[in-house]
């Protein structure tokens, strides 16, 4: 039985296996210009993994995952990132990480400046610093932590315990 197009983002073969996304397609996901996605493909950032184009009238072919990895790119950009540093990231990632699929391996974090890579709750690593390790700290957990032992050591408040208070001083 021949699969019916049905206005989805993916084609699909005779067979009715989806076969993946073309590129009209994945720069609307994406929110990016063709001409993005193409030099992207040409200077090896991301590479279709399902087809290469090869000649003229031939498509690229982009699985889920590509589109994925294609969408964080973005978000780094939309975040300040410079396209040098992320393909740098990427770089960095696919030999760390031996993926040709680095940015769905991992959780990244940017802060604009550089990127970090969550492999876990407990490791993340700045990229540009070869793993070195670096940590988060929140502070409402910690906020909340302090009022509680603040209760436990001056269970009568402040002011029965010789601490100043904001009105005594």
């Amino acid at each position: 039985m021949a699969a019916q197009h049905t206005g989805s983002s993916q084609t699909a073969s005779p067979s009715g296996a989806m076969e993946g996304f073309r590129a009209p397609q994945v720069c609307k996901l994406v929110g990016i210009t063709y001409r993005q996605l193409d030099y992207w493909a040409r200077t090896d950032l991301l590479r279709p993994s399902l087809r290469e184009a090869r000649g003229s009238g031939s498509q690229r072919l982009y699985s889920f995952s590509d589109v994925v990895q294609l969408k964080v790119i973005k978000r780094l950009l939309d975040a300040g990132m410079s396209l040098k540093k992320i393909r740098s990231a990427v770089e960095i990632l696919r030999r760390q990480l031996a993926s040709d699929q680095p940015l769905s391996d991992v959780t990244l974090l940017s802060d604009g400046q550089t990127i970090y890579a969550a492999h876990s709750p407990d490791e993340v690593v700045d990229v540009f610093r070869r793993g070195q390790g670096v940590f988060g700290i929140a502070v409402g957990p910690v906020q909340e932590e302090l009022e509680g032992e603040i209760l436990e050591l001056f269970p009568a408040g402040p002011d029965e315990e010789g601490l100043a208070t904001a009105e005594a001083r």
